[in-house]
């Protein structure tokens, strides 16, 4: 028991390995350690570097698409919608299950997957989870 107590109390008065995350969510109340990184004093680790066939957020080009809705067909968490208006669709990313068929079956190529995975938020409607 004692060598568990040991290890407890080293822990909590040693500086964390890991970075803050994400900064630009970061509470006003830690704000000193984000001055710290601004002024050199706290060094930040680099971004994971992520591989080439990653499956991060799905980016939408417009102009290719074609309103085909082969997307909307093969989605399981029926994160794409039709705007009849438009003619274009809208992706939720809240929904998006990062399983890259829509990218698949597009027949133009109008649907990626990017390397962006950092996606929280605490509002399933931010701009951030609505591609279009």
């Amino acid at each position: 028991m004692f060598p568990l107590l040991g290890q407890l109390l080293k822990q909590m008065l040693s500086r964390p390995f890991t970075n803050l995350f994400p900064a630009k969510y970061a509470p006003k109340s830690i704000n000193k350690y984000l001055q710290g990184v601004q002024e050199g004093k706290v060094k930040i680790n680099p971004p994971v570097e992520v591989p080439d066939d990653f499956r991060g957020k799905i980016t939408y080009d417009r102009e290719k698409c074609i309103g085909c809705k082969m997307c909307i067909k093969v989605c399981p968490a029926k994160a794409i919608e039709f705007k009849e208006e438009e003619k274009k669709i809208r992706i939720y990313i809240g929904r998006c299950i990062f399983c890259s068929q829509c990218n698949d079956v597009c027949p133009v190529d109008a649907l990626h997957m990017s390397k962006e995975f950092l996606l929280a938020s605490d509002n399933k409607l931010d701009e951030n989870f609505i591609v279009e």
